[in-house]
């Protein structure tokens, strides 16, 4: 582990320290959670802004891994985009978790409805800027790495762009839940819903092909026609939780007990 941090620091400082900070923040986040009583939607205003930073942790770190490889790429402007842009909704969604208040879908006045689009934009900037960097993987030569463990990189990237713009399903919507409320009950932590549909679950699998897929090539499938199969039936999996979810269904569902109280089944 500790030589794995000396790579993604060697890499790449600058995106290794960003990512740092930020699963710093999701510890403190996930601790806030703990000891706050603020609630969104009947849950901790802080798991968001916990999720949202981890999740910046794991995208920053496997996109300077990637970057690498990338000969003629300006990275210093990569990082900077990663930085500000991503840095930017971490911190208004903890602004806004701290007031507790909404951060997305929020238009309930002219300024959260401004905030709520400069995230939307911001966060379509950074897809596009990594549809560009999965475009540089199939555009150029990379001798130096074994075939699966590119196609990997490459079908990771693809369904990551995908299902990171499947996000304005949800905010066509403005809700993520279809077929209820949102507030209702969920997967703890996770908060995804337990009686309705919830895109946020294809949103996730889909998103988190870019460390998966490439960590399942490398160390375990090594074999490039497995590897595009496995990516396919991932692809799949999160093809299918969005019709699930689009469906009003619920992909982990909940019942009474005995006592009447909830109980998650899986």
């Amino acid at each position: 582990m500790l030589v794995f941090i000396e790579q993604l620091k060697t890499r790449n400082e600058t995106l290794f320290y960003f990512g740092l900070i930020c699963l710093i923040l999701a510890g403190f986040f996930l601790a806030m959670s703990k000891i706050s009583t603020l609630q969104v939607y009947n849950v901790s205003a802080w798991y968001k802004p916990f999720k949202f930073a981890l999740s910046t942790t794991l995208y920053a770190w496997a996109m300077l891994w990637f970057c690498f490889y990338l000969k003629d790429f300006n990275i210093q402007w990569f990082n900077a985009a990663v930085i500000i842009l991503l840095g930017f909704e971490i911190v208004y969604i903890a602004i806004q978790a701290g007031r507790g208040q909404l951060s997305h879908y929020n238009i309930s006045s002219s300024f959260y409805s401004f905030m709520y689009t400069l995230m939307a934009l911001a966060a379509s900037a950074v897809t596009i800027y990594t549809a560009y960097v999965g475009w540089l993987f199939f555009k150029g030569d990379f001798p130096q790495l074994p075939d699966y463990y590119l196609w990997a990189i490459r079908l990771g990237i693809i369904i990551f762009v995908i299902f990171s713009f499947e996000g304005f399903v949800m905010g066509s919507k403005m809700t993520h839940t279809i077929g209820g409320a949102d507030g209702g009950e969920g997967l703890p932590l996770l908060n995804w819903s337990t009686k309705f549909g919830d895109p946020r679950i294809a949103h996730f699998i889909g998103m988190h092909a870019l460390q998966v897929l490439p960590l399942l090539s490398f160390y375990l499938l090594k074999n490039t026609k497995a590897t595009i199969i496995i990516a396919f039936l991932y692809a799949l999996l999160a093809v299918f939780t969005l019709v699930q979810a689009l469906q009003g269904k619920a992909l982990f569902k909940s019942k009474p007990n005995q006592n009447q109280s909830e109980t998650i089944q899986f």
